[in-house]
């Protein structure tokens, strides 16, 4: 896809004419590489095996720490 315009009326003109088939919605190249393919097929997965392998106590902490971070940012 192309680099996403700043102005906000560019962009609705943007997702308009993808909407319609005047522009294509293109990925990069290296998004579609079997690389990137691999990579995020196994983050998917990895982060439930993590979980599953973890003992509560520390899957607890982790969700702790997780929870502490996301309200000291609001």
């Amino acid at each position: 896809m192309a680099k996403r315009p700043r102005d906000l009326n560019q962009l609705a003109k943007m997702v308009v004419d993808i909407a319609i088939g005047e522009a294509e919605d293109t990925e990069s190249a290296k998004m579609r590489s079997p690389e990137s393919v691999r990579g995020r097929s196994g983050g998917l997965k990895g982060g439930k095996a993590r979980a599953a392998a973890l003992p509560p106590d520390k899957l607890a902490d982790i969700a702790r720490l997780a929870a502490t971070a996301r309200w000291k940012k609001s």
